[in-house]
């Protein structure tokens, strides 16, 4: 397990330096999310679009819940296993450039979850009325590399952040549906 955790950490060390001072307002505006407000709401106008209001609604309560969620399992997750974040990990901080500095822990990354988290969800629920909105994995991808970039979490929080957001993605999905056929039959 050590020897994991070292390669994590090398991996780390390697991304985040490949970054430079030139790109650092783009990847400090990735990682804010009010910065994708623009397209949270091309996403709900899709919603409204393609599900009409009454839908549409009771999917935006569905999606809060699921954040709602997807943040709570990411707070159990990391006051369980209590991993610094790199930025405060004393052994490595110094090899790293962070440009900001978080003080929760790091594993699991709740952006990654909760933005794959969402896009799963959504990618399921429209691809038959938009093809197009399988390139919204981009979304979650660009977002968490944003994280890496920063020096705020190690590829493994990232990866298993990822894990939890497919799984708990395909899982709202396959309920959203079931509720859905039951209350809008």
């Amino acid at each position: 397990m050590e020897d994991i955790i070292q390669k994590d950490q090398q991996l780390l060390i390697y991304l985040n330096n490949l970054g430079s001072e030139q790109w650092d307002w783009l990847w400090l505006g990735i990682t804010n999310q009010f910065n994708w407000i623009p397209l949270f709401i091309f996403l709900i106008f899709l919603l409204f679009k393609h599900l009409g209001w009454k839908k549409a609604v009771f999917t935006l309560l569905f999606i809060a819940i699921l954040i709602t969620f997807s943040d709570q399992l990411t707070n159990a997750i990391r006051r369980t296993f209590e991993r610094l974040r790199p930025n405060n990990n004393l052994a490595i901080q110094d090899s790293l450039r962070t440009l900001i500095n978080p003080q929760n822990y790091s594993f699991v990354s709740g952006r990654t979850t909760t933005s794959t988290v969402i896009t799963v969800f959504l990618i399921m629920l429209l691809r038959k009325y938009v093809p197009s909105i399988k390139y919204l994995v981009l979304f979650p991808l660009i977002f968490a590399y944003s994280r890496l970039y920063l020096g705020v979490h190690f590829p493994i929080d990232i990866l298993c952040g990822f894990i939890n957001g497919l799984t708990i993605g395909y899982l709202a999905a396959k309920l959203y549906q079931f509720l859905s056929n039951k209350i809008f039959r």
